[in-house]
């Protein structure tokens, strides 16, 4: 009963911000990744002038259509709860986390909006090439829709190019294109991009696949097979090295999200990746107990991974709690103690400018400027706060990795055997193809849960813990809009399959 939940106001604005990105994440990158199979169809049709081509595009296009509709109501509403369950985030660094949000409304998205509508609706109404132009310009829009929005995250995951301002309490900007070209944002970009456009091409797979089953439009199912067979196997590749540079980043600049993944509670020269593992739910950071109560792990491959050198040193979580002089790691405890030290220098700044103690002011200034750094583990109570929620960190994880391996096997299949015509032949196959969307959405909500809840308990890494980019509001309002939103969003979701599943029932235009 909802009574008898004991969540926290956090918990649940945590959780409502969840589901809003879980939902609108089953729209978005199926937008990004069929957009570029639409251009492909679309200028195959223009260089060919075959019909069955003009067929099989229009096809796709509704079926894009539908999701970009409904795609678009959620991620308004995302944004909106920024303003509403994290006001004190939005103050805070609104300066920085709103030019990219700004940039990708004024610009990309009314890019991809207004020639959403000339390539919907130009059939027969503009000349062949613009109408190609249009269907090319939706593809780059959405792209560009996309490179904001993941600037937008990356600098949550990496702050660079601001500075705090202690005057306003607020992160200014400082350097645009540090923000815009950190290396995590571009690692988040091809990940995510290429990962979408995996995505699509399994959505084209399985649709397809289910018309073959039924021995229906083969032809169009054949084509579309073959040409998203192609993308697949190119973006599953593809994916595999973006997804190693984003691990790269990750060891580099989260290196408690890492030893999370890993489960890996202390450090070590060489240090083993787990390929296959059940984490020991009993291990508490600091006891003797194994942390696994079963293993298949790949010696010297996470050091390897994380700093591109097989016998180099990847703290554990023990380390980064503790610190490890050793190694350079300074550890929780130790940045909490300094984090109180510039939360203190920051209030007695305060104090002495509403004084018009210039002289105290200046020297509470130098004393913060000297631990800023270390702010935002000021908020924290224990040093165990820092570790995030280490099982489903964990085994989100790994189980998107495996995923990961599938795809590209089953890309190869499906493209030879569509090449050879031989799919109909292979049910089993078919079968297993229909299933293949459902199971790239899977990887692709993994992969977002272990960008985000790995971060936990950061709203900015480092520097501005959940706790306190909170919006001063009651559980209950929150628990209230909570299920308002699951109700929307599971109608959404219930109209979204519906109308899917009646335009592919109807199947692409008899020509």
């Amino acid at each position: 009963m909802i009574e008898n939940l004991d969540l926290s106001m956090v918990d649940w604005a945590r959780a409502q911000f969840a589901l809003t990105a879980l939902y609108h994440w089953i729209f978005v990158p199926l937008t990004l990744g069929l957009t570029w199979l639409l251009a492909f169809y679309h200028s195959l049709y223009y260089r060919t002038g075959n019909e069955e081509w003009k067929r099989l595009t229009k096809f796709w296009m509704k079926l894009f259509a539908i999701n970009f509709a409904i795609g678009v109501a959620t991620g308004i509403i995302l944004e909106f709860e920024f303003g509403t369950n994290w006001s004190n985030y939005s103050w805070m660094v609104g300066d920085i986390f709103g030019a990219p949000l700004a940039i990708e409304g004024l610009f990309a998205f009314f890019l991809e909006a207004t020639f959403f509508a000339v390539m919907f609706f130009g059939w027969n109404r503009v000349s062949k090439k613009f109408h190609l132009v249009s269907t090319w310009m939706v593809a780059i829009g959405s792209n560009l829709s996309a490179v904001w929005i993941l600037v937008a995250n990356a600098w949550m995951q990496h702050p660079v190019g601001q500075e705090f301002n202690p005057e306003s309490a607020r992160f200014e900007m400082q350097s645009f294109s540090e923000v815009v070209f950190s290396p995590v944002a571009i690692s988040k970009f091809t990940h995510t991009t290429s990962s979408s456009m995996l995505l699509a091409s399994f959505f084209v797979i399985s649709v397809s696949s289910w018309f073959l089953l039924r021995g229906r439009h083969k032809l169009m199912a054949r084509r579309s097979i073959l040409v998203a067979a192609v993308f697949a196997l190119f973006s599953s590749v593809f994916v595999a090295f973006t997804g190693d540079e984003a691990a790269y980043e990750v060891a580099q600049n989260q290196p408690m999200k890492l030893a999370a993944c890993e489960g890996l509670y202390v450090g070590e020269n060489g240090t083993e990746l787990v390929a296959v593992g059940m984490l020991n739910p009993g291990k508490e950071v600091g006891d003797d107990q194994d942390p696994f109560l079963f293993k298949l792990a790949v010696p010297g491959m996470l050091s390897l991974l994380a700093n591109h050198s097989a016998d180099s040193f990847v703290p554990g979580m023990q380390d980064l709690l503790d610190g490890n002089p050793q190694e350079n790691v300074v550890g929780v405890t130790e940045r909490m103690k300094k984090g109180k030290v510039a939360l203190g220098a920051l209030a007695d700044f305060k104090e002495a400018r509403k004084q018009d103690d210039k002289p105290a002011a200046d020297a509470a200034l130098v004393i913060f400027d000297q631990n800023m750094e270390h702010m935002g583990y000021g908020h924290l109570t224990d040093p165990k706060d820092a570790i995030p929620p280490l099982a489903l960190t964990f085994y989100s994880f790994h189980l998107m990795v495996m995923l990961g391996g599938l795809f590209p096997l089953v890309a190869v299949v499906f493209l030879f055997l569509a090449w050879k015509d031989m799919l109909s032949r292979f049910r089993l196959v078919l079968f297993g193809g229909v299933i293949m969307y459902f199971l790239s959405m899977i990887a692709h909500w993994l992969g977002w849960i272990v960008a985000e809840v790995g971060r936990q308990p950061w709203a900015i890494q480092d520097l501005l813990p959940v706790t306190v980019a909170r919006t001063n509001l009651t559980a209950g309002t929150v628990q209230t809009t909570f299920f308002m939103f699951l109700a929307l969003f599971t109608i959404l979701l219930i109209a979204e399959i519906r109308i899917m599943l009646k335009q592919i029932s109807i199947g692409p235009e008899e020509g």
